[in-house]
């Protein structure tokens, strides 16, 4: 087994033993598998492939998706390739608490990983009182204000606008029953949906430095003519309604929960995505 610069298969087991891996990828996209597969093994990395949901062959409509909340709510048509990715997620979420694991780590197939990722996810697991979702990757490059050290390079940071991408992320089975619980039917884009989960009370944090990259240098499937859903006009009022109301509630409550928790931090600084 090959290990990266700075662990060691005994690292890489105890990174195992403590945390379940799910990689989602699409049948037909076998180079990306090769090449998670071949990163992850660098690290010693076990996996379990979740066979990605494609949205090209779903039937509308569905009971998981919920056609007229996602126009009211998100100002586009159906997009079945983003259907696709969101009943994905959804599956990593329950085949977690199937397993009986405590955490989980979920990764889409076109990453690029630190070389000190055995390091912090170690780091992140001994911090686990600290959030339930633990995100690590953004295609977003809003600031992150860090209040809990983890490593000498790197700290959990909370982030009070919205930030997009669900490439990486770790999550405890209370953050799971969330998701497999209350986010079904689909009523909005996943990485847009997980990030309200301030509204059931859960606590999210990302690791900065932002640690792993989500490449794209291609589009996924999901990206892919996205503009041609948008419903235009004013039938998109509501969305911008919504919007408001839920920046707003999100500014304030993780104000709020950060203000609570920068005395951990003996000198609180603010930094924004670095990768």
């Amino acid at each position: 087994m090959n290990v990266a610069f700075g662990s060691t298969p005994i690292v890489a087991d105890i990174v195992n033993a403590r945390l379940k891996t799910f990689v989602i990828n699409l049948d037909r996209a076998e180079d990306r598998l090769t090449s998670v597969k071949g990163k992850l093994s660098y690290f010693g990395i076990a996996f379990q492939r979740i066979a990605a949901v494609d949205g090209s062959k779903l039937v509308f409509p569905r009971p998981d998706y919920d056609d007229k909340r996602y126009r009211l709510l998100h100002g586009k048509r159906t997009n079945p390739a983003e259907v696709g990715c969101y009943l994905s997620h959804i599956e990593c979420a329950r085949r977690f608490l199937e397993s009986g694991a405590e955490h989980a780590l979920i990764l889409e197939d076109d990453l690029e990983f630190p070389a000190d990722f055995c390091e912090l996810l170690l780091a992140a697991l001994d911090a686990r009182d600290s959030w339930d979702i633990l995100r690590l990757s953004t295609v977003n490059i809003g600031r992150k204000y860090p209040f809990q050290r983890i490593t000498t390079q790197r700290s959990l940071a909370i982030a009070l606008t919205r930030e997009k991408g669900s490439g990486a992320y770790m999550i405890n089975r209370r953050a799971a029953e969330w998701l497999v619980g209350r986010m079904v039917p689909m009523r909005l884009p996943y990485d847009i949906a997980f990030d309200l989960e301030y509204l059931a009370g859960l606590r999210s944090a990302f690791v900065i430095p932002v640690p792993i990259n989500q490449c794209t240098d291609f589009p996924t499937q999901v990206q892919q003519g996205r503009r041609s859903y948008r419903i235009a006009g004013w039938r998109r009022l509501p969305v911008f309604l919504f919007r408001a109301g839920i920046e707003t509630s999100r500014f304030f409550t993780r104000s709020f929960r950060l203000l609570r928790a920068l005395p951990r931090m003996k000198s609180p600084f603010i930094s924004r995505n670095a990768r």
